[in-house]
């Protein structure tokens, strides 16, 4: 039997891996061919070279094929599949095979290798076997214990203990409890979670059950936002699946143990990834913050005692109880053992999915295995943690990524968002574009977040459109010192990490703006001098007839000029001069 895997996450489809995998079965159907089975798997990480097909011979020998388009898939069909001849054309090249070959995969093990929407797939790659072992090998508190001494900590924000939180939920007086997954992801360029509940949805399935078991909880809840269409329909797949299986239910397995799993559709908004709030969407209320304490594994979901991890958390807990902690432990740091996922954007030569060892660092992220930076540019900074991170630099290649080193330099990991910036990004509008996400985004219960932001980002416009001081630096960083220290939540007081790294690592580059009134990258179109130069000027008035505002005059075949006082600075005469007369 040959099987054909096409990756079918959402980045394989928006690159055309259904019609691939569509052209694929029509060939397969027309030739009446029975030994050939055609299937579809989840993300298999080299986003950069989608479409990916794995071409699996009869004997188990795998060949991969990227950047397989629909109209490759004859040739390919007829010389490998017919013919038994790999086009290697199309195979994967050694710069792509490094890509994979440079990370450590745990939690993405699975992505890309089994068929996401076939229970049989994971079990037969060990699925469910930590949930056997955690129900008829492990009391309760011998499951809470393994998570303990692995030190998993949470990969959703902070790095908080996974086996602390565990605990305080299962010594809680209430026996209504619940296990609650944080599927909601809104940082702006993460895609980890996504990823996973689309390729792997049982593996997240299952440590959900684990804790339940472990904390006495029989009903979980996965709020996942509803821009996920895909991730949701394959996690309501394998649910269906998993209660006919008898992993979900009454009764799992035979056992006396009853959990099941629902899911809630988040309508998108941000501040849903902060763990009060997202509960109290869960209930039917209006997503936002409460003061704490009570902590939600005090009074969480419905004022019960509430577990609540994110899906790459959840999904590191088999590994941990089948294999044991002592394994888990010898990948990492001492302090954050295992793994990390992240989703390397930006200017990055390789964009896709990585899970590399925590302490893994900076440099070998974007120089080994993201390529460096692309079309041969300079590095500049990579934004970690998307709204709540901070900006590293040049001098923090050789940081180690893990939650303490982080956290020692003023970021934090997030969820995993890493966005390489080269050297012709303006910093001062990176800073801009996450203070305006986060006021647009601020749920507006607490007066800091909710005018302080506000505030700052029409200080940032201030700086960028050239009305700005020295005092206005100033300013900002007083007013995002109130917020961090004042406003209700983990994503208020966060809110401000993007503007006060980047003002500490790129303070030239915010004076430029506000004392010369220039952007150094030439970005701020408001600071920008657009002038005609004279010896290249043919006067084809060109320029003068796409200006909006009537801001260039002169002669026909004479060199023209801007008049600056009315000069917009639109930039449409620089595109449409065909002599390039005119810089910017």
């Amino acid at each position: 039997m040959t099987r054909i895997l096409v990756g079918q996450g959402s980045c394989g489809i928006a690159s055309g891996a259904k019609k691939t995998a569509d052209e694929l079965t029509r060939l397969v159907e027309e030739r009446g061919l029975q030994n050939i089975s055609i299937e579809k798997t989840g993300c298999i990480g080299i986003c950069y070279m989608e479409p990916i097909v794995d071409v699996y011979d009869d004997d188990g020998k795998m060949t991969r094929y990227t950047y397989l388009t629909e109209d490759k898939v004859a040739r390919l069909f007829d010389e490998h599949i017919v013919n038994g001849k790999p086009v290697d054309e199309f195979t994967i090249s050694e710069d792509g095979k490094s890509f994979l070959d440079k990370q450590t995969r745990i939690v993405l093990k699975n992505c890309g290798y089994i068929n996401p929407e076939n229970i049989d797939d994971y079990i037969a790659i060990g699925g469910y076997r930590a949930l056997k072992k955690a129900l008829y090998e492990m009391t309760s508190e011998e499951i809470i214990s393994e998570v303990s001494t692995a030190k998993l900590r949470g990969r959703g924000g902070g790095g908080f203990p996974a086996g602390r939180k565990w605990t305080q939920v299962a010594s809680q007086a209430e026996k209504d409890r619940y296990v609650v997954c944080n599927g909601d992801e809104g940082d702006p360029g993460a895609f980890m979670d996504r990823s996973v509940m689309e390729g792997d949805p049982h593996k997240m399935l299952e440590g959900m059950i684990i804790a339940g078991i472990a904390c006495g909880a029989e009903t979980g809840y996965i709020y996942v936002r509803a821009e996920y269409p895909l991730a949701v329909y394959r996690l309501n797949l394998a649910i269906d699946q998993a209660r006919e299986r008898g992993f979900l239910g009454k009764g799992i397995l035979g056992s006396q143990f009853n959990f099941d799993i629902r899911i809630n559709l988040g309508a998108g908004a941000f501040v849903c990834g902060e763990g009060s709030a997202l509960t109290a969407s869960i209930e039917g209320n209006r997503g936002m913050p409460r003061v704490k304490p009570p902590r939600t594994v005090e009074k969480g979901l419905f004022a019960k005692p509430t577990v609540l991890n994110n899906v790459e958390t959840f999904a590191n807990v088999p590994e941990i109880i089948f294999n044991g902690s002592a394994e888990y432990l010898k990948i990492g740091t001492a302090a954050s053992p295992g793994t990390k996922a992240f989703a390397l954007t930006g200017n990055v030569a390789k964009t896709g999915l990585i899970e590399v060892p925590m302490g893994t660092t900076l440099k070998e992220i974007v120089f080994d295995i993201g390529g460096g930076v692309k079309n041969g540019k300079g590095f500049k900074a990579v934004q970690i943690g998307g709204p709540s991170g901070g900006c590293l630099t040049q001098r923090h290649l050789d940081l180690t990524l893990d939650f303490d080193s982080l956290t020692r330099e003023g970021a934090m990991i997030g969820s995993g968002g890493l966005v390489v910036m080269d050297d012709e990004t303006c910093m001062v509008s990176i800073a801009r574009f996450f203070m305006n996400f986060t006021n647009n985004e601020s749920c507006g219960k607490c007066v800091p977040c909710r005018e302080g932001t506000h505030v700052m980002l029409e200080l940032l416009d201030d700086i960028v459109e050239g009305r700005a001081t020295e005092e206005t630096l100033d300013v900002l960083l007083d007013l995002a010192d109130t917020i961090s220290n004042t406003a209700l939540c983990g994503l208020g007081k966060t809110a401000c990490n993007p503007v006060v790294s980047t003002i500490q690592e790129f303070k030239e580059e915010y004076l430029a703006h506000v004392n010369d009134k220039k952007c150094p990258t030439g970005h701020c179109k408001a600071l920008a001098d657009i002038t005609i130069i004279e010896e290249k000027c043919k006067g084809c008035t060109k320029c003068a007839k796409v200006c909006p505002v009537s801001a260039i005059e002169g002669e026909i075949k004479k060199p023209h000029h801007i008049i600056t006082e009315k000069c917009i600075k639109c930039e449409a005469c620089v595109s449409a001069c065909p002599f390039d007369a005119i810089a910017s």
